[in-house]
């Protein structure tokens, strides 16, 4: 089947973007070159040029693809909850899958958090915004219902993502580490759910009344 010009540009802009993705992930916002980029999506950097833009309007579009996304996914997963705590661990778990299916996102936003979101662009900073909004209409309704005790929703949200990210990109350096006392090890014990789901259990606990 022939593909008309839209589809194809569309393949393009995707093997671009997926390109991007991982060479921001290995390299930050710093490291990467467009050369690279092109190199790997097997397009000439006039084409990215054209197609996308410049190394920062690249990057935003990078991250804000997936941070919309994922804000998206947050939202509906939570509107079809019912109590602040089942919205809460709605929450979580979305986050908890969206790291899962997106694993080159947690260290481009690690390399962001680490440099105080030097170049975090506008737009995904307005992403992140939308989902903190979420977090902190569901706290809100806890605290009404006298479910939630008062919290500040960026820390709970630091919480969130903070546990998420740490766990998953810590394990395995943990596993290689053949130095660990083996009585430190056996308190590494399997989750007996998902990590959205542990993690979602801890916060609730933890700001329950």
């Amino acid at each position: 089947m022939m593909l008309n010009r839209k589809e194809k540009s569309g393949r393009t802009i995707e093997r671009i973007l997926s390109a991007a993705r991982k060479v921001f992930a290995e390299k930050g916002y710093s490291g990467a070159r467009i050369d690279e980029i092109a190199q790997r999506a097997k397009v000439n950097k006039a084409t990215i040029y054209y197609q996308i833009g410049d190394k920062d309007t690249l990057y935003a579009h990078v991250i804000h693809q997936v941070i919309a996304s994922v804000a998206h996914g947050i939202a509906e997963a939570v509107s079809r909850a019912q109590a602040p705590q089942d919205k809460l661990k709605a929450y979580i778990t979305s986050i908890a899958d969206a790291v899962d299916k997106n694993p080159d996102l947690p260290p481009i936003m690690m390399r962001e958090i680490a440099s105080g979101g030097a170049t975090l662009p506008q737009v995904v900073a307005q992403d992140i915004a939308s989902i903190l909004k979420v977090l902190t209409g569901i706290l809100k309704a806890g605290e009404k219902t006298k479910e939630f005790v008062e919290t500040v929703p960026f820390l709970i949200h630091m919480m969130v993502m903070g546990t998420i990210l740490f766990y998953k990109k810590a394990a395995p350096i943990k596993d290689k580490q053949t130095w660990i006392p083996k009585e430190l090890k056996t308190l590494d014990k399997p989750l007996e759910d998902s990590l959205g789901e542990a993690v979602a259990a801890l916060v609730l606990k933890a700001i329950g009344r």
